[in-house]
């Protein structure tokens, strides 16, 4: 095969978790441009519907699956209607995730749970779920979306239960590409900077956006269509011998 042919996904079939907006839909239609069928699985399904409709006007297939990533039964139910609709899965990109800000000392448990139950629990049993479909074809292909706040200390907001939960998630991939490598499975993760998404918009946020640039050597923050080629990468043959590698995606951020 030809070095562009290897990033084709023709035939393939992807779940993708937080995909009704956002870094999932940017992800969503990059997969479906590159040949998959694609699975959206969130907690909106209006927003979910939208892109299942914007895949169909590619010429892919989509499947809405509303639910719940902190749930087992949620995922495994996900699986099992992709299953039962193209009969395999070939791609797991967990990417649903929230952010919650907040002073170390005064940060409440029920938001502490609701960020790792959601941003690394979530991971887990959504790339549990996809494993247990792959192991039996000895394939599969399992991207993490973690962030470079797993590498760092963001300033000037206070996010505890953030970075501790994507440090996990970076370190959760290294251990699931170990193990699952025998079954043929590669486990990656990516971590986005700060990407320009409608949060970047919000009263609560804007004021930190000139900070942030003059700490970014590229200049700009990042656009979701930055992350799109990455995704394809490990998600294509052309990736084959590279796992348990977190991958960052932050114009420079994390070089100071």
């Amino acid at each position: 095969m030809g070095i562009l042919d290897r990033f084709r996904l023709d035939g393939k079939v992807a779940l993708v978790t937080g995909g009704g907006q956002g870094i999932g839909k940017a992800i969503a239609l990059a997969l479906a441009e590159a040949g998959a069928n694609i699975a959206i699985m969130d907690i909106n399904e209006e927003t979910s519907r939208k892109v299942a409709e914007e895949i169909h006007q590619i010429g892919k297939d989509a499947l809405v699956c509303v639910g719940d990533v902190s749930r087992s039964l949620d995922c495994k139910r996900a699986v099992e209607m992709i299953v039962e609709k193209w009969g395999k899965l070939d791609i797991g990109i967990n990417n649903a995730g929230i952010g919650m800000w907040g002073n170390a000392e005064s940060y409440s448990e029920a938001d502490w749970d609701k960020v790792i139950n959601i941003n690394l629990k979530g991971v887990f049993l959504c790339a549990q779920a996809e494993a247990q479909v792959m192991i039996p074809n000895k394939y599969g292909k399992i991207i993490n979306t973690a962030s470079m706040s797993g590498h760092i200390v963001n300033r000037p907001q206070n996010q505890v239960a953030y970075n501790v939960s994507k440090a996990g998630v970076i370190h959760l991939t290294r251990t699931l590409a170990a193990e699952w490598a025998r079954y043929g499975i590669r486990v990656n993760s990516i971590s986005p900077g700060y990407i320009h998404t409608p949060l970047i918009e919000s009263e609560a946020v804007r004021d930190f956006v000139p900070g942030w640039l003059k700490d970014i050597p590229l200049g700009r923050l990042g656009e979701v269509e930055d992350l799109q080629g990455a995704v394809i990468y490990l998600a294509s043959e052309a990736s084959d011998y590279v796992t348990g590698h977190d991958l960052v995606i932050d114009g420079g951020y994390t070089l100071w």
